[in-house]
C-alpha cells in the first residue's frame, strides 16, 4: 500500500485550465497515486480546449456563478460515485473590465464577481457535496502565501483570497457538527502559470521573489501539487482549518544581503 493510501479514492478537481495549472498538476499527481479523479471545468469551450489533455477522463462543465450548474454537477457526480473522498477547489477570477486601476477605484461589480467565483464557490460546492463526502473527506483550496503584502499589481484578488482563508475555517467548524471532513489550503508564493501571466508586471515580481527565497530558486507548481496531495490524504488527518504556506523561505528573507545591496547608498 502507498504511504498516502489514495488508491481508488474519488477526488473532484476543479479549475484545470491548461497543463500549467496548479489543478492539473494536483490531478496528475493524484492519478499517479492511483486516485480516481473527476474533473470540473468552467465552460464547454474550456472542456473542448482540454480534450487532448483530459482524453478518456470524466469531465463535467460547471460555471460556479450559476447555482443550477453546481446542482447539476452534484447530480452527475452522484450518479458516477457512491462517495467523494476529496475536493480540490482551484478556482479564482478577476475581471479587469476597465483596465488596471488603483485599489481604491476598484469597480464594485468586478470586486463582487471575484468574491463570488474565488471565495463563495468553495462554500457552494462544499454544501452541494456534503451528503456525498466520505465522513473523513478532505477539501483543499488554493490561496496565496500572504494576503497582507499589498502588491499593487495583484489588486483585489488578495482580499478575495483573504476571505477564502477565513472561509475554510468556518467551513471546517460548520462541517464538524456532522462529520470529520477537513478544510485546508495550500498557500504558494509566486508561480509560473498561465493565470499569473495575465497580471501586469508579474515577471518582475516573480524574478524578485525568486531572489528572496532562501534557495534562490522559485517555487514550482509541482511542489505545490505535492503539498496539496498530502493534505488530501489520510496522512494529513490531524491538519484542519489551516493554510500551508509554500514560499521556499521567502517570507523570512526580505533583508537578504543580495536584495539590500542594490538599494544601499554607494
Amino acid at each position: 500500500m502507498s504511504f498516502l493510501n489514495l488508491a481508488n479514492k474519488n477526488i473532484l478537481v476543479t479549475g484545470v485550465a491548461n497543463k500549467k495549472s496548479v489543478a492539473w498538476h494536483i490531478a496528475k499527481t493524484l492519478e499517479a497515486e492511483g486516485a480516481k479523479v473527476v474533473y470540473s471545468v468552467r465552460s464547454a469551450d474550456r472542456k473542448k480546449s482540454l480534450e487532448k489533455l483530459l482524453t478518456g477522463k470524466m469531465v463535467f462543465v460547471c460555471d460556479v456563478e450559476k447555482q443550477g450548474d453546481i446542482e447539476r454537477l452534484q447530480q452527475k457526480i452522484t450518479q458516477e460515485c457512491k462517495t467523494l473522498h476529496g475536493l480540490v477547489h482551484s478556482i479564482a477570477f478577476a475581471n479587469y473590465s476597465e483596465g488596471w486601476k488603483p485599489f481604491h477605484a476598484t469597480p464594485r461589480k468586478d470586486f463582487l464577481q471575484s468574491m463570488d467565483i474565488s471565495c463563495y464557490s468553495l462554500i457552494a460546492l462544499s454544501d452541494a457535496f456534503k451528503d456525498l463526502f466520505d465522513a473523513q473527506a478532505s477539501v483543499v483550496t488554493v490561496s496565496i502565501s500572504t494576503t497582507r503584502m499589498a502588491a499593487e499589481n495583484y489588486g483585489y484578488m488578495a482580499p478575495a483570497k483573504a476571505a477564502l482563508d477565513s472561509t475554510l475555517c468556518f467551513l471546517a467548524k460548520s462541517f464538524s457538527a456532522f462529520s470529520q471532513v477537513r478544510f485546508n489550503s495550500i498557500n504558494p508564493g509566486l508561480l509560473k502559470t498561465s493565470a499569473s501571466a495575465g497580471i501586469p508586471g508579474y515577471v518582475d515580481s516573480y524574478l524578485h521573489a525568486e531572489k528572496a527565497t532562501l534557495r534562490k530558486k522559485a517555487l514550482t507548481v509541482q511542489e505545490v501539487a505535492n503539498a496539496a496531495v498530502f493534505l488530501l490524504s489520510e496522512r494529513a488527518s490531524g491538519i484542519n482549518a489551516q493554510g500551508l504556506v509554500l514560499d521556499a523561505g521567502m517570507s523570512i528573507n526580505y533583508f537578504d544581503r543580495e536584495l539590500i545591496k542594490p538599494a544601499a547608498p554607494s
